[in-house]
């Protein structure tokens, strides 16, 4: 079954649906992918968006071979790629020689990256979001490289407005954001210094049953507890939309890399995600802080002329939201922090 609007279920009961609706490919996603020759290798499968990315590339292109590269060091995330066809390569991204013995595939995404505990011990987040990235780039320079980035390589913009566009220059808090720029300036040099197509995907806030800022919100507020506005707006895409449009860059990749701002196309209040929440749930949420008049927002417009919007709207995605949180499914427990403010994670 392909992925259109008309073809989204009301709910979605459990896990194993959850993750066939991740993986389930829309025409536009198999007509790029089409467009595109060889392999694709995922380094850093095995994170929040890793394996169902990989098997959304898999269901796209069931004649293909799909690498997923990782230490794997979590139980089962193997097990469930290799189930789905897809192959896997243990690999420590900060080892060059093990780097070097990869296949060369001619098209890479590059997932891997340190956020959360980056505060704890910044010189491994800096080699995990800059080391590592320079390692790939070059042992890499000869096919695609789609590198995932954030949209916190921003400064925070007002709220009044379109959200960053990606001329905007990089000048953001905190040295976790600061190690992104330098994910993102390494794999530029290395493609300005081989002539290496590329893209760097800047995604903000992806949303998954278990996780992301509507799971937040959502449990803040069927919990009681307090939800603090004064980070009061974002913007945020369906996961599956977002491994979509990071897999339909492969197709549409620049020589040198550039980067694009992955999100939804609406700016939308904190405050108001809340209520419609306590609406759903019959309850009122409880609300601390006072909107701060900036927040990190992107402007997405270069995707939307691309890939159109993304095929899951909010609506959507808080109906499916509160009715997961609600019957007290599976949570990775793994909090977006999009109310930090001063960068430090």
């Amino acid at each position: 079954m392909l992925l259109t609007r008309e073809t989204l279920p009301e709910t979605i009961p459990d896990v194993a649906t959850l993750d066939e609706l991740l993986c389930r490919p829309s025409q536009a996603l198999i007509d790029d992918l089409r467009s595109v020759d060889g392999d694709i290798m995922i380094l850093g499968v095995a994170g929040k968006m890793g394996p169902t990315l990989a098997g959304l590339a898999k269901a796209a292109l069931p004649d293909r071979k799909i690498i997923g590269v990782a230490r794997f060091s979590e139980a089962g995330v193997k097990d469930w790629l290799q189930a789905r066809g897809i192959a896997t390569i243990p690999c420590d991204l900060l080892d060059e020689a093990a780097i070097k013995a990869l296949p060369k595939v001619e098209n890479i995404v590059f997932m891997a990256g340190r956020k959360f505990g980056a505060e704890g011990d910044l010189s491994l987040t800096w080699a995990m979001n800059a080391h590592a990235p320079a390692l790939v780039a070059q042992a890499f320079a000869g096919s695609r490289i789609v590198a995932f980035s954030t949209g916190c390589v921003y400064p925070f913009v007002p709220v009044t407005g379109k959200g960053s566009g990606e001329d905007m220059a990089p000048n953001p808090p905190g040295e976790y954001a600061q190690s992104c720029v330098g994910r993102e300036r390494m794999f530029e040099y290395f493609s300005r210094k081989f002539s290496t197509p590329g893209r760097l995907f800047r995604l903000n806030y992806a949303i998954d049953m278990r996780y992301g800022v509507l799971h937040d919100i959502a449990s803040k507020v069927l919990a009681g507890k307090p939800i603090d506005v004064s980070l009061g707006h974002v913007n945020f895409i369906w996961q599956g939309d977002a491994s979509a449009q990071a897999l339909r860059c492969l197709a549409h990749c620049d020589t040198p890399t550039s980067p694009i701002n992955v999100s939804g196309h609406e700016i939308l209040a904190v405050r108001d995600l809340a209520a419609k929440f306590g609406q759903r749930f019959g309850r009122a949420p409880v609300i601390t802080g006072k909107e701060e008049p900036t927040a990190w927002l992107t402007d997405t417009s270069q995707a939307v002329n691309l890939f159109g919007l993304p095929v899951v709207d909010t609506d959507q995605l808080i109906r499916w939201t509160a009715d997961w949180v609600s019957r007290s499914m599976p949570s990775l427990g793994k909090p977006t922090k999009y109310e930090v403010r001063d960068g430090r994670y």
